[in-house]
């Protein structure tokens, strides 16, 4: 059975708080094996975004970057030109291939999921002027109401 997360993104979740007009929303859905992760990240009223990831991390700390979601290497990110946008969506999937090294121990997808499980993971989104986060979002699994 696919199991299936979400996250809610607004710049109050930043830490440090953002004062931001944007606003978003992840939604993930897990295959059976624990091997591809699909997702679908929207974003509305963001200026200059340049990234997404998914990172490591607790609702009121900062983590590493586990996954891409959304733009260039890490390396470059302060020279980023960014988007801006109403509304965008950004759709993906995520494969073992797709985990940036880290030193959480996260290698795989299925070690993804683990820490996604147990509220350890959240979303954030980066733009032009506020490279460590616009807005952000704790990613929490979904309950099946089958």
């Amino acid at each position: 059975m696919a199991e299936f997360f979400a996250a809610r993104l607004r710049g109050r979740n930043e830490v440090p708080p953002v004062d931001s007009d944007a606003f978003g929303v992840a939604k993930f859905a897990a295959d059976r094996r624990g091997t591809r992760l699909k997702f679908l990240l929207k974003v509305e009223n963001i200026e200059n975004f340049i990234q997404a990831h998914i990172h490591f991390g607790a609702p009121d700390e900062n983590g590493p970057v586990l996954a891409f979601l959304f733009g260039a290497d890490l390396d470059t990110l302060a020279e980023q030109e960014g988007i801006t946008t109403r509304r965008g969506v950004v759709t993906g999937t995520i494969t073992d291939d797709d985990i940036v090294a880290n030193n959480v121990g996260v290698r795989n997808v299925s070690d993804l999921l683990d820490l996604m499980r147990e509220g350890l993971t959240y979303v954030n989104a980066h733009t032009e002027q506020n490279l460590g986060g616009e807005i952000r979002g704790q990613i929490f699994p979904l309950v099946d109401r089958r």
